[in-house]
């Protein structure tokens, strides 16, 4: 669980530890109340965004801010108090740490704590390949569409033109024609970091099936308002969430636009790249349960759809819809609400008072 402690003085802090190489660092605390409870988890609330230990006491269960832990048991200026707020911080990459777990390397080492897969790797690398071969016959430009880029990376010819390519990338980096396999290092180190966006491509494309879901519900709850009055704000915030997605995608995806100045500037674009990985990651964590569920819900009329369209709707107000829109699905329920006369709900287009801000990812 760490390193051995003879007293006080000899604890190290965990930023201390973060920076030895002999074990990774783990969630351990040295007060009591860690140690008493039957069990004791960590995770984010899903209601105040904020970390939050989760405590077994006989046959209750406790959900205690971190922050008012750290408050009432005076643990600032500790290294109990250091790992609470490295906690907190490592939450944003993982659903849940326990005691004994590791501190995601994102924390430490700015390494991911997760793998793509050997298909993402592969998609990765053979971007790259063919923007190097764009870049030498003067037609560069980025090809995301997996299936195509397989396609092309299968041609007999393709390993003998990137072969080439990267003789003559060698020459114009200034390394000289016979260090190509410097520039098979170059690219494989970025392929490496592409390869977390390729993964999480795949998880947005699972997000504009739910978007493709929810249009058809719609469709089938066409004559039914109470459904529509959950179901075509939540078409409408879909929309947002699956622009403010594509946004990102963009920016990773512009950032190794022009491959050579990417190979110039290695360690800076690995690092741009990292953090899109993160911020990426951080959101899609929170979408996890939701995917799961539309992933095996039918498109047809059924009370669990409609319960799905609202825990979705609960899922997206907070995240994605202005603060002064943002309607409490008590005030959407209650008897006195009422459609526009298109029988389409007008929720979007209410003010009313607002209720703390949009949630925030970070």
């Amino acid at each position: 669980m760490g390193v051995a402690m003879t007293s006080d003085d000899q604890k190290p802090s965990p930023a201390q530890h973060a920076g030895t190489t002999a074990e990774p660092l783990r969630i351990h605390f040295e007060h009591t109340l860690f140690h008493k409870v039957d069990d004791i988890y960590f995770r984010i609330d899903e209601q105040s965004d904020d970390p939050v230990a989760v405590v077994t006491l006989g046959v209750e269960t406790v959900v205690l801010p971190l922050r008012g832990i750290m408050r009432e048991f005076n643990l600032q200026d500790t290294p109990d108090g250091e790992m609470l707020e490295l906690l907190a911080k490592s939450l944003k990459y993982v659903t849940a740490l326990r005691m004994g777990d590791p501190v995601p390397s994102e924390i430490l080492t700015r390494e991911a704590s997760w793998e793509p897969d050997a298909r993402h790797k592969q998609i990765a690398y053979h971007r790259l390949a063919m923007q190097l071969l764009g870049w030498l016959s003067g037609d560069e430009h980025i090809i995301t569409d997996p299936e195509e880029l397989l396609q092309v990376a299968g041609d007999p010819t393709f390993r003998k033109k990137i072969n080439d390519a990267f003789g003559e990338a060698a020459e114009a980096l200034g390394l000289g024609r016979d260090n190509k396999e410097q520039v098979t290092h170059y690219i494989a180190a970025l392929a490496h970091e592409l390869s977390y966006i390729e993964s999480m491509r795949d998880q947005f494309k699972q997000m504009q099936l739910i978007d493709v879901k929810i249009q058809e519900l719609r469709r089938l709850y066409g004559n039914h308002r109470t459904v529509l009055e959950i179901a075509d704000p939540c078409a409408r915030l879909m929309e947002r969430a699956l622009s403010d997605f594509k946004i990102l995608f963009d920016q990773a995806d512009g950032q190794t636009g022009e491959i050579m100045a990417a190979l110039r500037n290695i360690e800076r674009e690995r690092s741009y790249i990292q953090d899109m990985r993160d911020q990426l990651h951080i959101r899609l964590l929170a979408w996890k349960p939701i995917l799961e569920k539309w992933h095996n819900q039918p498109v047809r009329r059924s009370q669990h759809a409609e319960e799905l369209l609202e825990e979705t709707y609960h899922f997206l107000a907070p995240r994605y819809m202005p603060v002064d829109q943002w309607v409490m699905m008590t005030k959407l329920q209650s008897p006195n609400h009422e459609a526009d006369h298109s029988g389409v709900s007008s929720v979007e287009d209410q003010k009313v008072k607002k209720l703390g801000g949009e949630m925030s990812w970070f």
